[in-house]
């Protein structure tokens, strides 16, 4: 007997609700297999057996309330799992302990080749679930250990899976579009040759019941979980409005309650959002957006919720720097083997004037302020699937050759798309360069929970009035986006004086002096 137990649910979630129980005492099941859902504040986790068998039992009731490590229900080892794959040999139903072994005979009859599982790899801190983007790979193809088969979006980066082993891909169990989570079994391996004609025969009938579940629940009949069911009714919300963002649209405990605290709010708009979408014209295409692209959305958009944004301006004569650049970038890029760029320089400055204005530097946390006494700076890198905003770790101590090799690595790993989650997290300030693409002028806006982001523009040849005297000089406009609850417009104006009077003066800098 096999204890199926609540696993770890994410960073500080502590407990959850059993959603729905997908099979039903005496079911047989097989090795990852989702038996049960659950449901927490933030994600919907499923819950998958560990081995081939029976489920003799269910513990926890559909509504139930449970914490880790809880136990769920339990796992026989009879042999109904095997009756499934059985349909040639059935003498194997005398012995239990033969029963798992059907399981793979479909793979085995073109070819002999072992199956083997391709699981989903560890997303990265606090990230519990992805979605499949595209299958590099179909039925049938012959793949390398470690080529890529598929490619997972987060809610932060997009992720490849790598082929656990050589041979023909016999079976993909899910499909473009589907929700998965950390281990979970995507597809199938013929290990050897001759795992294509396998996986024609007998991969089909699988691959099609997983293409079809999708298609069993529509908007106006998703399943609803007992939790959601019972906050709908006690606020009188009819459940089948609320937008879901689990499994096949279906709404989770979360959801609910933010449906539920939006429409009570005065002038709630949360109603308007469960319209149906609007019909597109002839010349129109309706695309959904990525994981990556609905993150940017909502964060940028919870940053001007919640943050008392103002920007504040200034411009800076960039004559030293280019001129320190042009002398000194072929020695640069023959001591360092890294080029001299105007980045580097905007780090430095920046790292000088947030010692001097830790606020820009710090956070809100609650009624608290937190300070922070390090300088991991955030560097807005456009790709082709959004922005990300790689960090470079301890600018302070870091030269300004080491500066530019860190931002040229990140930026490289965010073009080929291998940013790793911990690439991405606790910067502490953030640089935008709007002028690479030709911006003049812009306002950029705040990366949660940080304060203060600086906006570079593109230098531009202008004339200004030097000693009395008017001079063309290459001049670039700053922006410094900050919170105003944290940040006092004196502050925020002499921040950007000090990143001014440091790029003017670039020796300086480069000597703290």
């Amino acid at each position: 007997m096999t204890d199926i137990i609540v696993p770890q649910l994410g960073e500080s979630v502590t407990e959850a609700t059993v959603g729905q129980w997908l099979k039903k005492a005496g079911d047989s099941v097989s090795k990852d297999e989702v038996l049960v859902e659950l449901e927490t504040d933030k994600v919907s986790v499923e819950v998958a057996a560990t081995a081939d068998g029976t489920l003799s039992e269910i513990v926890a009731k559909e509504g139930d309330t449970v914490e880790i490590g809880a136990v769920l229900g339990r796992l026989g080892s009879g042999n109904g799992a095997a009756k499934s794959a059985k349909s040639d040999d059935k003498k194997s139903e005398e012995t239990k302990e033969e029963a798992p072994k059907p399981k793979a005979e479909p793979a085995k009859a073109s070819g002999g080749g072992d199956l083997v599982d391709v699981a989903v790899p560890a997303m990265g801190e606090s990230v519990t679930e992805g979605t499949i983007g595209e299958f590099l790979k179909k039925v049938g193809d012959s793949v390398s250990k470690d080529e890529t088969i598929a490619e997972i979006e987060t809610d932060k980066v997009a992720l490849e899976v790598p082929a656990s082993a050589d041979g023909t891909i016999a079976e993909i169990l899910v499909s473009a579009g589907d929700t998965v989570s950390p281990g979970s079994v995507i597809a199938r391996i013929s290990a050897g040759a001759g795992g294509a004609a396998a996986a024609s025969s007998g991969s089909k009938p699988a691959a099609a019941a997983e293409s079809a579940k999708p298609a069993q629940s529509t908007a106006d009949d998703r399943p609803v979980s007992p939790s959601v069911r019972r906050i709908s009714s006690e606020a009188g919300v009819d459940p089948q409005n609320i937008p879901g963002s689990g499994r096949d649209g279906r709404a989770t405990k979360a959801d609910a309650l933010e449906f539920v605290n939006k429409a009570a709010q005065p002038g709630g708009s949360q109603p308007q959002q469960s319209k149906a979408p609007r019909e597109i014209g002839p010349r129109e295409e309706r695309v959904k957006m990525t994981r990556l692209r609905q993150t940017i959305a909502r964060r940028l958009k919870e940053a001007q919720d919640t943050a008392a944004m103002l920007t504040t301006f200034n411009d800076v004569d960039m004559s030293a720097v280019m001129d320190l650049r042009s002398r000194y970038k072929d020695v640069f890029l023959e001591k360092h083997g890294v080029k001299l760029g105007f980045m580097g320089f905007f780090v430095k400055a920046c790292v000088n004037a947030l010692k001097e204005i830790p606020a820009v530097n710090a956070e809100i946390d609650g009624s608290d302020i937190i300070y922070k006494n390090f300088y991991d700076m955030g560097i807005a890198v456009g790709t082709d699937k959004g922005l990300v905003v790689p960090v470079v770790r301890d600018c302070d101590e870091l030269s300004l050759a080491g500066v530019e090799k860190a931002i040229g690595e990140l930026g490289k790993k965010a073009r080929d798309g291998s940013l790793s989650i911990g690439d991405m997290q606790g910067g502490t300030f953030t640089i935008t360069n709007g002028g690479v693409y030709g911006s003049l002028m812009s306002t950029p806006i705040l990366n949660p929970p940080q304060s203060g982001v600086l906006g570079m523009h593109r230098i531009e040849q202008r004339p200004v009035a030097i000693n009395g005297k008017v001079e063309i000089r290459p001049m670039m406009y700053l922006a410094l986006s900050y919170d105003h609850r944290i940040v006092d417009g004196k502050e925020a104006v002499t921040f950007l004086v000090r990143v001014k009077e440091a790029l003017e003066d670039p020796e300086r800098m480069v000597l703290d002096v």
